[in-house]
């Protein structure tokens, strides 16, 4: 089967082996893939703790249908059965269950987790408990629900866990993008009002189609946020550089919550705090990466009810993915791009 392989910084379409399933393992036969802007920051070398030496094959979001199972599978899924995968690149490939982490629901820091790659390919084996059958309400097309909608679902729930109560105002900073789009959403359902926080007036326009309280430009978002809400309960960091850091603090009232969400390149140094400034806020600041097969469901229920749509910019083919990157660093469109397979 040709697959996308990252070798040394360097990317390849190139033909591989299909892996057969082992224990508990499904072959899944992918109808599209999403692109995940930290496919782009791995391709650029952007996080060099995660280079690997060894080739690597790229993509952790697809749709596809079971085509074979390895023992044991069965109890999870059948074949023929239409699913989506992904769990995010870094928590959904497997987890041990009985550990700490695991039993308090949150298997992606289970020291045996491991992650997904590979789905910029025709086919993937992977570990079945890490699959989630969909209905047919949920489209191909809504792919990157796999790790940008998960992953802004689980950072909506955590920001309620933490305190940030709905009927709030929140900040959603770079609400326009892949992960935003679907937490701006998110947080409506929750009940949240929301401020949709970007740049460019083609991005505020966007936001405003999806419902937002208030689109704001990043210039703007700080004397607005004054004005009319003394500052937000809340912010939202998907922004994936770390001034997008510094305006989510910034908006804080005393006493909220801070998630973030987005990875900004090694090359923009490190988010700087003031202990003073931590202290006159008494804010609580925490980060949040993809989810657990639960919320994954519920992701899909709210999708399938039409209450959570994906907004795609692009579809192409599994040779288009390069250009794709490269159009997604130069900031050419908003929303998602997805690769189909025949």
């Amino acid at each position: 089967m040709q697959a996308a392989i990252l070798d040394q910084r360097t990317l390849r379409i190139q033909e591989v082996p299909v892996a057969q399933p082992h224990a508990e393992e499904a072959l899944v036969r992918l109808t599209t893939a999403g692109v995940c802007h930290s496919d782009l920051h791995l391709v650029k070398g952007d996080w060099p703790s995660f280079a690997s030496s060894v080739p690597t094959p790229l993509g952790h979001e697809g749709i596809g249908v079971v085509q074979q199972l390895g023992p044991g599978a069965e109890r999870f899924v059948r074949v023929g059965d239409r699913v989506i995968l992904g769990l995010g690149g870094s928590g959904g490939g497997y987890w041990c269950g009985g550990c700490e982490y695991c039993l308090s629901g949150r298997p992606r820091l289970c020291k045996d987790a491991k992650g997904i790659r590979g789905t910029y390919a025709e086919y993937i084996t992977l570990w079945a408990k890490s699959l989630v059958k969909l209905p047919d309400t949920v489209s191909d097309h809504d792919v990157p629900l796999a790790c940008a909608g998960l992953t802004a679902y689980a950072a909506v729930k955590k920001m309620l866990k933490l305190g940030a109560l709905p009927g709030k105002p929140i900040a959603i900073i770079g609400a326009a993008g892949g992960l935003g789009h679907y937490a701006v959403q998110i947080a409506k359902c929750f009940g949240y009002r929301v401020i949709g926080v970007d740049i460019g007036a083609a991005k505020l326009e966007f936001l405003q189609q999806l419902g937002v309280d208030d689109a704001v430009s990043v210039a703007d978002a700080p004397e607005l946020v004054k004005r009319k809400y003394a500052g937000v309960h809340a912010s939202l960091v998907f922004s994936p550089r770390i001034a997008g850091f510094e305006l989510g603090m910034k908006l804080l009232k005393r006493g909220s919550v801070m998630v973030t969400v987005g990875m900004p390149p090694a090359s923009d140094g490190d988010f700087a705090i003031a202990p003073l400034e931590l202290l006159r806020k008494d804010a609580l600041i925490t980060s949040s990466a993809v989810g657990t097969v639960e919320d994954m469901r519920e992701l899909v229920d709210l999708a399938a009810a039409g209450r959570v749509k994906t907004h795609i910019a692009r579809v192409g083919r599994l040779s288009d993915v390069p250009q794709i990157l490269d159009d997604m660093e130069a900031g050419r469109y908003f929303g998602r791009a997805i690769l189909e397979f025949s």
